[in-house]
């Protein structure tokens, strides 16, 4: 299910709710913003939670503790998270107009709060030196099960360069996943597939998937796209691989030949 967001306003916007929208995502998603000055206070008896810095200066106060973070690039800065349990409380003072992407889930388990700088990311490379370089990108992960294995969640970002292709090659996964994309121009455009069936995305969309079908995405040609991707792991089936769809997979092959000339 494609869902393509209002203009993002102050307050909260939904994205996919536990008891509405995208509900079998099993995760409650949602753009925040805060203009300049202002702060807003946030606790939940029930949910883990996540806000992920989209842009802006802001102040995350929790637990005694007080980190100030920027973010004015999405493509050429890495991520900031503040990754907390059921029960804390937070605090986000905005310098300047803060806008945070807020993953949240069910989670009987209290644990430690943590802070992820950009340094404190896992950032790769995928795809580099095959299929002519088609399908590269930067694939930057949070926190997943290797490091958060007390979470019911996983959260990372995606930079799919201009004219080529990610989440390649195509793969699914038991776990529900949502995508949130930006793109810097406001006609800038890709396209999403979700089994057989095909998606524009645009600026400020949302891509809800289903735990199964596979979902190859391609942005087009000079519009680098941008998206966080957001998996909920399964009660006593956590997310920690990709399947790869077998027909697809002689392009993993070393040295493998995609043009056969007659």
């Amino acid at each position: 299910m494609l869902l393509r967001l209002p203009k993002i306003k102050e307050g909260y916007t939904t994205v996919t709710d536990m008891n509405g929208t995208g509900a079998d995502m099993l995760m409650d998603i949602g753009i925040q913003k805060i203009l300049a000055g202002k702060t807003v206070e946030f606790s939940d008896s029930e949910k883990e939670t996540a806000f992920l810095l989209l842009e802006g200066a802001a102040t995350f106060q929790w637990e005694g503790k007080k980190i100030l973070a920027e973010r004015k690039s999405l493509l050429d800065e890495g991520p900031s998270v503040l990754h907390v349990s059921k029960n804390t409380k937070v605090k986000i003072s905005a310098g300047s107009d803060v806008e945070l992407l807020i993953q949240k889930t069910d989670n009987e388990k209290e644990f430690a709060s943590k802070f992820y700088t950009p340094d404190d990311c896992v950032n790769g490379i995928f795809g580099d030196g095959v299929w002519d370089n088609t399908a590269r990108r930067t694939v930057r992960t949070v926190f997943d099960l290797s490091n958060a294995p007390y979470s019911n969640m996983v959260m990372g970002e995606i930079i799919n360069y201009p004219g080529k292709w990610s989440s390649y090659i195509p793969h699914g996964h038991d776990q529900p996943e949502v995508y949130y994309y930006r793109f810097e121009r406001e006609e800038g455009f890709g396209a999403a597939f979700i089994g057989e069936e095909t998606f524009k995305i645009v600026d400020n969309s949302a891509l809800c998937i289903p735990g199964g079908p596979t979902h190859p995405q391609a942005a087009a040609p000079g519009y680098p796209m941008w998206y966080c991707w957001m998996i909920r792991h399964l009660d006593g089936n956590p997310w920690d691989k990709r399947v790869s769809d077998p027909r697809y997979e002689w392009l993993l092959e070393d040295d493998v030949k995609i043009w056969s000339p007659k």
